[in-house]
């Protein structure tokens, strides 16, 4: 399975994943393809584990960092035992979870503005694509926020 000193990077490697894991249950895609992706996110993880096993010093190394050092433009790292087809899978999840990590923040209200009733103080938030009906919805949260 794996050893104990597994466990807390693996914690951290979740914790930078929920973000993206969320992103893809709000995507609208099917339940197929996102599950599709999280089994590729676990072998992405284990991997990532994997490396830091042989290079004991990656340890020290945040988790957000290793996650962005495992994936590019063009996927993520071979799979140990993997067939062809698992690793273009491998590959097209790493893409999207590259592209994803890559892009700018965006601007969107603070839940937490000042009681003074002045306009709203701005925060910096992940930007990713949205469905259409995710889009509408946080439109119409936006107008009733900064129309009280």
């Amino acid at each position: 399975m794996g050893l104990e000193k597994d466990i807390p990077p693996g914690e951290k490697l979740v914790a930078c994943l929920r973000p993206f894991i969320e992103h893809l249950a709000s995507s609208g895609l099917s339940s197929k393809t996102i599950r599709r992706h999280v089994d590729n996110l676990w072998t992405l993880g284990g991997e990532i584990i994997r490396d830091l096993n042989y290079i004991p010093s990656r340890r020290k190394v945040a988790a957000n960092k290793l996650l962005r050092d495992a994936v590019h433009t063009d996927g993520g790292p071979l799979i140990y035992n993997g067939s062809e087809e698992e690793q273009r899978s491998f590959d097209s999840t790493c893409r999207i979870l590259h592209r994803f990590l890559s892009q700018p923040p965006a601007l969107s209200p603070n839940k937490d503005h000042g009681k003074d009733g002045g306009e709203a103080a701005l925060e910096i938030a992940p930007r990713f694509p949205l469905s259409p009906q995710s889009r509408r919805r946080r439109v119409s949260l936006y107008q009733e926020h900064f129309q009280r």
